[in-house]
């Protein structure tokens, strides 16, 4: 059963630029490690990637329906690729012990502008 969806956009050049300007303590306060190590793997293309993953956290905090309150940090919400590149949702912390028993669906996708993402949240099974 479907509990949640949410979607997001980001302009990438907004995350480029807050990079820009705050540099790593923007980062770690947005990205998880993983985060960080897959997207600067990409060298000048690296912020399609921060974007996108952006787009997740926001489209997560949609569908848990709270936006950024009642607990939900970015740092607390990640993405990482299969080896086949899906992207799957990974929770740490408070947001792990809320959600984590749930099936979390995650879709990123990015022009050259702009990134979207989108997060079904399903019931997981029950406990």
């Amino acid at each position: 059963m479907i509990i949640g969806i949410g979607t997001d956009v980001v302009d990438v050049a907004r995350i480029e630029r807050s990079v820009a300007e705050y540099g790593d303590r923007f980062l770690r306060r947005m990205f998880t490690q993983t985060e960080i190590d897959y997207c600067d793997h990409f060298g000048d293309t690296r912020f399609l990637h921060y974007a996108a993953r952006f787009a997740a956290k926001e489209a997560f905090s949609k569908a848990i329906g709270t936006g950024m309150r009642d607990g939900m940090a970015f740092s607390l919400v990640g993405i990482r690729n299969k080896a086949t590149g899906e992207p799957v949702m990974e929770l740490q912390g408070l947001m792990l012990e809320r959600w984590g028993n749930h099936i979390i669906h995650v879709s990123l996708s990015h022009t050259s502008s702009v990134a979207l993402a989108v997060v079904v949240l399903e019931r997981g099974p029950a406990t």
